[in-house]
């Protein structure tokens, strides 16, 4: 896909390219000027954005949940870039008003006001240069490459459903959909001290995933697991509805997947009958030190869940390839 060619640039702007989506299906790489970086913001080069579930719907719908594409779009939120003094950095993708009722309660990622990469009208990562504000660049170990630290936003992702999970030292988990965030939840509950998890996914290659992480790997469904907590991370009502059935009684369910439509529904008598807990997981609080952590030392496996990388210009290809669900996580490079 070559580059098309924005307006002509004044004389000394800086020029970029960027994938920019304009309509379902419809993704463009175009050359155009930098924006200019506003007061304490930096400059990253970006290296490396992970293509995510949300960013799928984004492609294939041209729409989120209640949000619908009102301009064309640069999207990508799991990003890693380099400031100009070569230092790797991770982008946390939220920049929250700062004095809402949920920033000032510590509930940032709840801020109604907040802007997002990559969402609404926010441009995200998927172009070769970005200002973000300085406060939300994470200086990275040289130990993480950066693939690794682009995976560290779903990494954070999963260590907030894991929070809202509860559960605690030696219980069983069960998780529902073994994508990415799916297999680091799987890690994180069996290195926090589940006894037992066990995974479902409707595709082979993510339930060999999911064993090779030490899970007990299952088809679609688990009749009769009887687990503490279980995770859904697919966004179906199927899943739901399986994380529903194979949870105890008085157990907690996490739901973590977005649905397609913008609604999940499940058999209310089920939940009623088991007095289930349930919890709504939306992105991630303050989870990169935990997340940068848990990668430097090894504790999750971030690199073995790439599984494509494709330089911007075969941005297109990217998706249709995540769309598929061949691999695992697919990494788009814009500095490539």
């Amino acid at each position: 896909m070559s580059p098309e060619s924005a307006a002509s640039p004044d004389p000394g702007e800086e020029l970029v390219e960027a994938a920019r989506l304009h309509g379902a299906g419809d993704i463009r790489v175009v050359r155009e000027a930098a924006r200019p970086g506003g007061q304490g913001e930096v400059r990253v080069q970006v290296a490396a954005v992970g293509l995510c579930g949300s960013d799928l719907h984004w492609f294939a719908e041209g729409s989120i949940g209640e949000a619908r594409l009102g301009h064309p779009l640069a999207l990508g939120h799991e990003l890693t870039g380099r400031l100009d003094d070569g230092r790797l950095v991770a982008v946390d993708p939220a920049i929250p008003c700062g004095d809402c009722v949920a920033c000032r309660g510590g509930d940032e990622h709840l801020c109604e006001r907040s802007r997002f990469a990559g969402h609404s009208v926010t441009d995200g990562g998927l172009r070769s240069v970005l200002w973000w504000p300085e406060r939300l660049v994470r200086v990275l170990p040289e130990s993480l490459t950066p693939e690794e630290g682009a995976l560290l936003e779903p990494l954070g992702v999963a260590l907030h459903a894991l929070d809202l999970g509860h559960l605690r030292l030696g219980r069983s988990a069960a998780v529902i959909g073994c994508g990415p965030i799916g297999l680091m939840l799987i890690q994180l509950l069996l290195a926090g001290g589940a006894a037992r998890v066990v995974a479902a996914d409707p595709l082979p290659h993510r339930r060999r995933a999911a064993a090779r992480f030490g899970a007990q790997a299952a088809g679609p469904e688990l009749a009769g697991a009887d687990v503490d907590t279980a995770f859904e991370v697919a966004g179906t009502d199927d899943a739901v509805d399986a994380a529903m059935t194979v949870v105890r009684p008085g157990g907690r369910v996490v739901l973590a997947g977005i649905p397609g439509d913008d609604r999940t529904s499940f058999r209310a008598s089920v939940a009623r009958r088991k007095g289930l807990t349930i919890a709504m997981s939306r992105r991630m609080n303050d989870a990169y030190p935990r997340a940068i952590a848990l990668a430097a030392s090894g504790r999750v496996d971030l690199a073995s869940l790439v599984t494509r990388t494709a330089p911007l210009a075969e941005v297109a290809d990217a998706f249709a390839a995540a769309a598929r669900r061949e691999g695992l996580k697919v990494v788009v490079r814009p500095g490539t």
